[in-house]
């Protein structure tokens, strides 16, 4: 335990010019909690899944009574506290030439019904390698009106156009406008994992399908070890009459199953995203799948399972703020308690025009 002690001084003779030592900065003014102990409650909620009132539980066997109330008070507070650092890092994210975008729904406690949720939903967005930041957006719904508006800004130029990879959802739709010079890139494993689920109805088509795309994933296993030039020569080589072939196969499939069976929707959704799915092998930094945004929600599809849900919109936009701070660390091998743990001591402290000092890529570099 670190003890602080404030020193106070005043005149020997008349007890007066009284003088008090200042205390270090701490995250929170006034708040008992120091840097190490918040960086345990944030990551072991948003890390390791434990909800508030576990923590509590464990806290008290140790003989340290906090109530969750108080807890949930040190999440928003430090949330509030690191939204600069995670507002440089959205910025940067924006200047990718390819974003990884996905959704997955959390519950939230609805205020105007007692003892219900609804359904909101977090975003997660990631940075290319130049721009290595993950960071989450939350949304109280599912429309197009949130990626519309973090996504406002990332727009290209004719010799440099930008790339969206997702998934099919239709609230994309509006970004991939002629004057954006932005595109759409589907989804292989997302395609895959609909011919998987037909495999059971319709198991030669689901299996042929597998196998086809296998092969795809085959091509992309050798490219992925080449240098960017190579990566799209073998692309264009292999891949290219493989999607064609692919492409082809489909169309002869869709007059000869029935409209509503799962192999019926997987070969719709294969042929209705052909453009974006095909897009992959004519640039190198594009990806064959969009798996680099679905592992980032993959934290959240665990966590949900132990906390349930959010207590309010603003617990949510506390999430995102956390999330993206956990997920950008772990993708640079850091540990997130103790890069939290060091960002929450530096920054009440820290000089704002040099705040991009505490971003997870810098601090690992600086303390390499």
């Amino acid at each position: 335990m670190v003890e602080h002690v404030q020193l106070k001084y005043a005149c020997a003779y008349c007890q007066e010019h009284v003088s008090v030592a200042n205390k270090p900065a701490q995250p929170m003014e006034k708040g008992l909690a120091g840097p190490g102990l918040l960086a345990h409650v944030i990551t072991s909620k948003y890390c390791d899944h434990l909800p508030l009132h576990r923590q509590e539980r464990i806290l008290a066997r140790h003989g340290v009574s906090l109530s969750r109330n108080t807890l949930c008070d040190w999440v928003m507070a430090t949330a509030a506290l690191l939204t600069p650092l995670v507002e440089m890092m959205e910025a940067a994210v924006l200047q990718s030439k390819v974003i990884h975008a996905d959704d997955t729904p959390v519950r939230v406690q609805d205020k105007n019904k007692n003892r219900t949720t609804r359904k909101a939903y977090l975003w997660p967005y990631v940075g290319d390698a130049a721009h290595p930041y993950t960071v989450f957006d939350y949304t109280p719904t599912r429309s197009r009106e949130g990626p519309e508006a973090f996504l406002g800004d990332f727009t290209g130029e004719p010799e440099q156009p930008r790339y969206l990879q997702c998934d099919a959802f239709a609230g994309y739709k509006g970004l991939f406008l002629p004057d954006r010079h932005l595109f759409e890139v589907g989804c292989w494993a997302h395609a895959r994992r609909k011919f998987f689920e037909a495999k059971d109805t319709d198991p030669l088509r689901g299996h042929e399908a597998l196998v086809r795309i296998g092969k795809l994933y085959e091509v992309e296993d050798h490219a992925s070890k080449r240098d960017p030039q190579q990566r799209l020569a073998l692309r264009q080589e292999r891949a290219s009459p493989l999607l064609e072939a692919f492409h082809t196969w489909a169309k002869t499939q869709q007059t000869d199953v029935l409209p509503k069976s799962p192999i019926a929707k997987a070969v719709a959704y294969a042929l209705g995203h052909c453009q974006a799915l095909t897009r992959y092998i004519r640039d190198p930094d594009l990806a064959i799948d969009n798996n680099r945004a679905e592992q980032a929600v993959r934290a959240i599809a665990l966590g949900r399972k132990n906390w349930l849900f959010v207590g309010s919109d603003r617990g949510g936009h506390a999430a995102a703020i956390h999330f993206s701070l956990i997920t950008s660390a772990r993708r640079h091998d850091l540990d997130p308690f103790a890069y939290l743990r060091d960002l929450l001591a530096r920054i009440p402290t820290h000089p704002r025009d040099t705040l991009d000092e505490l971003l997870p890529d810098l601090s690992k570099k600086a303390a390499a």
